[in-house]
């Protein structure tokens, strides 16, 4: 079983919804979702919010968040998943935001450094991890920072 038919699995036993706001993965989360058969009863919508302007907008990222730590960081991350939720009235929401390369952004941090965010309702968890980018292939750090949102949302939903 995939690791998205699994989280799809969890989600329908466990009677919950998700939502999911990505930046740097740019929807793969949301199309790895609905690629499994029946998504459509747990997964209520993927936000692609790759501009400050539509974290700021659809998601509530606050504009201070962004000065002061950067679209790539745990407070924004953690922003994005609670905006994310809100947004869908979803149970879960996953929200990831990173640097997917080749280049860095204009902060200088990493290439391959990014944070996820699952917001439940009662918390919000965020895990930044440093995915490795020896071999300069953007599609392959996206990919990596897909397993892990999907990763967190299974580890959440297996409690």
């Amino acid at each position: 079983m995939t690791l998205e038919a699994e989280v799809i699995r969890l989600l329908k036993e466990k009677g919950k919804t998700l939502t999911t706001a990505e930046s740097c993965t740019g929807g793969l989360i949301a199309k790895r979702l609905t690629d499994v058969s029946g998504a459509s009863a747990v997964f209520e919508c993927g936000i692609v919010s790759y501009s400050n302007r539509i974290k700021t907008q659809l998601l509530g990222v606050r504009e201070e968040t962004l000065r002061r730590y950067g679209a790539v960081s745990a407070q924004t991350a953690r922003e994005m998943a609670v905006g994310a939720r809100r947004a869908a009235n979803a149970d879960l929401a996953v929200a990831v935001t990173g640097i997917a390369g080749p280049l860095s952004d204009d902060t200088q941090k990493p290439v391959g450094l990014v944070f996820i965010a699952l917001a439940d309702g009662n918390d919000v968890t965020v895990e930044s991890y440093q995915n490795d980018f020896s071999d300069n292939v953007r599609e392959n750090n996206r990919r990596a920072s897909a397993d892990r949102a999907l990763e967190m949302v299974r580890r959440c939903l297996a409690k």
